[in-house]
């Protein structure tokens, strides 16, 4: 009995929609515009979450990076002159218990010449021995060899030199020349494609040639320690920060060095993506707010329109619940309809968002991850958003004298 019931008030509430077609799409406007912005956020939200995730994965969990900087000298990765790491603390860092090896590597905005045309790009001094492997795969190359011991003046180039010849004219391969500098490098190897643009056309060099280029020897723009087995990376992170601070006399709070676990400097990202998003979900609710407005306005015209219809049901036996429940049902299915075109509107922006950032600036970070969850999480919301703003015409409706509501002309 029940459900028939719920069965005809929900048959009534679509007959009512569709009697006033253009109002209804009026009325359902801002709660689309608002359930696609969220959507469409949330979902390039999560997937730069898991792009960057996957980003870290190569350099593993079981790492503790080391970097200039501190609050009082800038953000990390930075030098201010007096902020720098050294192979001093390359060897102290080795002599910490529970560290199995380390290494460290430079970067710096470089000058890169071909095909007489220029651009700036990151170069990178990476160690030619064995140390390379503390950073993991993300140095990994797709074609050519990697740097040997003794290796002068030779480079690893991004993929997209070797994919996309827009950049330069023409592609870059195994044993061309390029310029770095004002100086000719031999190209060697063809980095593996990581999906982030900044690395992608990035060049990588030895690190005793980076330092004959770029200066200040000896010092790196970030340290990485590899975990030994059986170790925690926060605990050998702390045993880091003491010996470090000791080695440099200084009080804690006030070091210029950073130290963080890879796990760490993940959830660095993901607590500033999750505030950038957060900031831009409130903006996208306020069409959410406007939305409900204009379907407490609508609600409201019905209740007139309909109200010798509302004193005929009572006549015939209607309480006040059924008329209630009757215009919630409407109101609801106002913001229902709404979620779901804002739904399929967000997921599209998300696509295009991620197919624009992949084929014009190649990016795979900018990517859409969409879960059930947030599908129905989206759905219950714009229902209850349109059922709670519903609320006060239908219990204007519902406390309407069946005598005077069948005399309303």
């Amino acid at each position: 009995m029940v459900a028939r019931l719920l069965k005809d008030y929900f048959l009534l509430a679509i007959k009512g929609m569709k009697n006033r077609k253009l109002r209804s799409w009026l009325t359902m406007l801002g709660i689309f515009v608002g359930i696609a912005a969220v959507v469409g956020l949330i979902s390039i939200s999560n997937g730069m979450q898991t792009a960057i995730k996957e980003q870290f994965s190569q350099l593993g969990s079981d790492n503790v990076l080391v970097q200039p900087g501190s609050a009082f000298f800038g953000p990390p990765g930075t030098s201010s002159g007096l902020s720098k790491v050294t192979n001093n603390d390359l060897e102290l860092i080795k002599s910490v218990r529970g560290v199995s090896d380390a290494g460290g590597f430079v970067f710096k905005t470089t000058k890169l010449e071909f095909n007489d045309k220029v651009k700036f790009v990151l170069g990178v001094g990476l160690p030619s021995d064995e140390a390379r492997k503390v950073f993991g795969t993300r140095f990994d190359i797709s074609q050519g060899r990697e740097f040997r011991k003794g290796d002068g003046k030779v480079a690893i180039v991004g993929n997209s030199y070797f994919t996309d010849e827009t950049l330069l004219g023409k592609t870059i391969g195994v044993g061309d020349t390029v310029s770095l500098e004002g100086q000719d490098f031999k190209v060697v190897g063809i980095r593996k494609k990581l999906g982030d643009p900044e690395n992608d056309v990035s060049v990588i060099i030895p690190l005793e040639t980076a330092w004959d280029i770029y200066g200040n020897k000896d010092e790196y723009s970030v340290l990485n320690a590899k975990i030994q087995q059986g170790f925690e990376p926060s605990d050998v992170a702390s045993r880091i920060k003491d010996k470090l601070r000791r080695d440099r006399n200084q009080k804690e709070g006030e070091e210029d060095f950073q130290v963080q676990t890879s796990e760490e400097l993940f959830q660095s990202f993901a607590i500033i993506l999750n505030i950038i998003q957060a900031v831009i979900v409130g903006i996208a609710c306020i069409s959410l707010v406007v939305g409900s407005i204009g379907v407490m306005n609508t609600m409201y015209t019905a209740v007139l329109e309909r109200t010798r219809e509302i004193g005929i049901l009572k006549a015939v036996g209607a309480k006040n619940r059924d008329v209630l429940l009757l215009f919630l049902i409407e109101s609801g299915l106002y913001g229902l309809v709404g979620g779901v075109v804002g739904i399929a509107v967000g997921l599209g922006m998300g696509k295009t968002v991620e197919f624009a950032a992949s084929s014009f600036l190649g990016s795979e970070l900018l990517k859409a991850s969409t879960s059930p969850y947030l599908i129905l999480g989206a759905l219950a919301f714009s229902f209850i958003l349109g059922c709670i703003s519903g609320v006060a015409p239908a219990r204007q409706a519902a406390r309407l004298n069946p005598v005077q509501a069948l005399r309303y002309e």
